[in-house]
């Protein structure tokens, strides 16, 4: 039996590796897993031509040098952003998607208060770094949250690049076009996982307007879990078997019960 092929892609703050060392541990033998990097950190600063596209197109580069024609795809926060992009374009190269709460989701069907919190997300633009990344993780959860503070010691060189890729992403989001039809004709398994303490004006309404228009399309919440403490990193075990499930599924065409 060959070995379940996925490719997962991380958001727009930890790289790849530690963003999913955890859960690719807990996924167990029989899946051939590879976490890739944003091609967005590929330089010193975000290629003037960036957009979700590049990395889409990156994936299947990736996917290309291993020979996979299909695959099952992953991705959280800004990389679950891009897998939307891939899906929309390429959806016969995707076995399944899982979305690990998507940074953004289309412009369709907004509800009054998502718009408002993307007009925050507008005014961060121009903060120095030391005040950019509070207030960006401050839109991210619910009010109530209390976020820890960053670890001490000097932060890992990889963090000087965030805040201006972030600025990337919030840029590409305003004029990215996705495809509601496109996403609408996919017929794969669809699993979104979201924290109950993340921003509900963002990734709950995410989860809302995408379960009404994949055809195949399951959610599960984890109440204690926020975007900064996602479920994928701090209980890499349920979130395996989740996938597993998800995965088999998938292989097998069993419609969703």
């Amino acid at each position: 039996m060959e070995p379940i092929r996925v490719i997962l892609l991380p958001g727009s703050v930890l790289p790849a590796g530690p963003a999913y060392g955890g859960l690719l541990e807990a996924l167990g033998p029989g899946v051939d897993s590879v976490a890739k990097d944003l091609e967005l950190y590929g330089g010193d600063a975000p290629p003037p031509d960036w957009s979700l596209d590049t990395e889409a197109d990156g994936v299947l580069r990736e996917a290309d040098r291993r020979g996979w024609d299909t695959f099952h795809l992953v991705g959280y926060s800004g990389g679950g952003s891009a897998t939307l992009a891939l899906t929309a374009a390429h959806p016969e190269r995707l076995r399944s998607l899982a979305l690990l709460e998507p940074a953004w989701a289309g412009t369709w069907d907004w509800s009054p208060e998502h718009r408002e919190l993307w007009r925050k997300y507008d005014q961060l633009e121009g903060l120095p770094p030391e005040e950019f990344m509070p207030a960006f993780m401050r839109l991210g959860v619910r009010d109530d949250v209390v976020l820890p503070p960053p670890p001490p010691g000097p932060p890992p060189p990889w963090m000087a690049k965030r805040p201006a890729g972030i600025g990337a992403f919030i840029r590409t989001f305003k004029s990215y076009k996705l495809d509601r039809d496109r996403l609408a004709a996919f017929a794969r398994p669809v699993l979104f996982i979201l924290g109950g303490k993340s921003n509900p004006d963002d990734y709950a309404d995410n989860a809302g307007r995408l379960g009404r228009v994949f055809p195949d399309f399951r959610l599960e919440v984890f109440p204690d879990r926020h975007h900064f403490d996602p479920p994928h990193r701090i209980e890499p075990q349920r979130v395996a078997a989740l996938l597993r499930e998800h995965w088999a599924r998938a292989e097998s065409g069993a419609p969703e019960q």
